[in-house]
């Protein structure tokens, strides 16, 4: 039998494939977000509050969180987990880019209050882990489906998964 190995996508190619990636990830993570800060805001009262700044740290946090998703994967992480059957897979690559974003997330703040000038030591001390620790748990959970659907597409392709998806079964 003679096959021919299908040929390297060009930059372009993977460029245009990562930004769909990108977009698609983080359009998953922009509706998760906007519904916690939704419910947030439900949860707090907070009608007369109700802020589209809430909303638009949700989209921006969306589109950082999901460069952080696709910078851990350019480096590999949870590759090892491949080999392992996909529920196994899928959880485990969630648990490790859970606390990836959990780790992003403790940097980004500390970073913000030593730009508001708090002293390193102070900003440490004054860190919400509790807050953090919360929303991580929630991102965790919501990073399950994802990694499923992303790991179904890499077995399957996605060309297959998107047939599988989008037309009637028969």
């Amino acid at each position: 039998m003679n096959s021919t190995p299908s040929p390297q996508p060009t930059r372009k190619q993977r460029f245009v494939h990562e930004m769909k990636d990108y977009f698609a990830i983080s359009a998953y993570l922009a509706v998760l977000f906007c519904a916690i800060a939704a419910y947030t805001m439900l949860l707090a009262r907070h009608y007369e509050d109700t802020s589209p700044l809430n909303f638009t740290f949700a989209l921006i946090n969306a589109l950082v969180i999901g460069k952080v998703i696709l910078l851990g994967q350019m480096f590999h992480l949870g590759r090892r987990a491949e080999a392992l059957p996909l529920y196994q897979s899928a959880l485990l690559k969630s648990l490790l880019f859970g606390i990836l974003i959990f780790l992003f997330h403790l940097v980004e703040e500390f970073i913000k209050r030593v730009i508001h000038h708090e002293p390193a030591g102070a900003a440490l001390e004054r860190l919400d882990l509790e807050q953090l620790a919360a929303r991580s748990i929630i991102v965790l959970i919501a990073l399950v489906p994802l990694f499923a659907f992303r790991e179904l597409s890499r077995v399957l392709g996605e060309s297959r998964l998107r047939t599988l998806l989008t037309q009637r079964p028969g």
